[in-house]
């Protein structure tokens, strides 16, 4: 049986094991220590921080048991070829495969916020009912992402299509690296179809900008003048609630030097939707910041990092060929589908990729 040191060089050196015995170690300690709970907020980050590590670890050691089953099921298909045991080791060889693929993707998170969760923006473009309907597909293929990796979806804005569709919608999608998965889903994503809305069935294209931001902690500091602030309430429009459209909860925030709007309405409160509505601001005015270093540093590489409307990072093509191509990558698949379906992490995996090879 291959030790656990020869496991670890045979996934490829994924990370340092005895680092992260040390570091969950090191966490337990400060959990035990009689003043933990003094600080109830820095108490849930050391204990978030704990248990993510030891999820971390749990994987790899369940890696490294499936590929000790793997290893005996190899070794008796060796002293006997008997059609089972064949069928059963390349089933459990294609799933340890599988897992290693998500292992190995989910180590490609190491942003300052990857851990995060997300919060997730769908604007349609131009187009009217076209672009409101496509705004609506992107919103189902990322509700049925999160579904298959089991985040939860909270809608802290929702304005509804005049025709179909959506005008707009805010997604917080919470679970441990939501924000370091879809922050490749940044940018204009491309429709190309049959249209359902044009009686002559003619082909039109249609937009959508996707925006992500993680969703951060009150240790991080955003410098926000109250007097830089329009704030507006009206009554909720949204997808459903007992309070849409009975009281004026619903908060719309304003900062003026930079033009930024955010909206909350999911709450049941005026004071929950504004403290909502100040986060989504923060973290705005934050990634806001980010993207201007990541231009200014662009620019004395002498690069191009266009990140206006006109980029378009993906194109779903449904007529007259089916493709789902991203164009940062060049990563394309042909089941158009199963990607509106919400398998996505192969388009995720590639970006990661892309994006460490070119140092952006």
């Amino acid at each position: 049986m291959r030790s656990q040191k020869q496991v670890f060089s045979l996934l490829g050196g994924l990370f340092d094991l005895d680092d992260l015995e040390a570091q969950i170690a090191n966490l337990d300690d400060q959990m035990s220590q009689g003043d933990f709970w003094n600080d109830n907020q820095a108490a849930q980050k050391v204990i978030d921080e704990s248990n993510a590590l030891k999820a971390q670890y749990d994987s790899f050691r369940s890696l490294e048991q499936q590929f000790e089953d793997v290893v005996i099921l190899f070794d008796m298909f060796q002293e006997d070829a008997d059609t089972e045991i064949e069928a059963e080791l390349i089933q459990n060889l294609n799933q340890l495969m599988t897992e290693i693929e998500n292992y190995e993707l989910a180590m490609l998170l190491s942003e300052p916020y990857d851990h995060n969760n997300a919060i997730l923006e769908i604007h349609p473009g131009a187009g009217g009912t076209e672009s409101q309907d496509w705004g609506s597909m992107l919103l189902r293929m990322y509700q049925r992402w999160a579904e298959k990796h089991q985040f939860t979806v909270e809608t802290l804005d929702y304005q509804v299509g005049e025709e179909a569709g959506i005008k707009s919608v805010t997604l917080l999608i919470k679970g441990y690296n939501a924000y370091g998965y879809l922050r490749s889903e940044k940018g204009v994503h491309r429709l190309v179809r049959i249209s359902p809305f044009d009686s002559a069935n003619r082909r039109h294209t249609s937009f959508a900008s996707v925006d992500l931001m993680p969703e951060l902690d009150d240790d991080v500091e955003v410098d926000i003048n109250p007097d830089d602030l329009k704030v507006d309430v009206f009554r909720a429009s949204g997808a459903g609630g007992q309070h849409i459209n009975k009281t004026s909860s619903a908060i719309r925030i304003t900062h003026m030097p930079t033009g930024i709007v955010v909206s909350s309405q999911a709450q049941r409160s005026q004071f929950q939707n504004r403290n909502q509505a100040m986060s989504m601001l923060k973290a705005k005015l934050y990634q806001q910041e980010l993207d201007k270093k990541a231009a200014e540093a662009a620019d004395l590489r002498g690069e191009q990092l266009d990140i206006a409307w006109g980029s378009q990072i993906r194109s779903y093509v449904f007529h007259p060929y089916s493709m789902v191509k991203d164009h940062r990558t060049n990563y394309e698949v042909g089941n158009v589908q199963a990607v509106m379906d919400g398998n996505l992490d192969d388009f995720i995996d590639a970006y990661l990729k892309w994006q460490i090879a070119n140092k952006i």
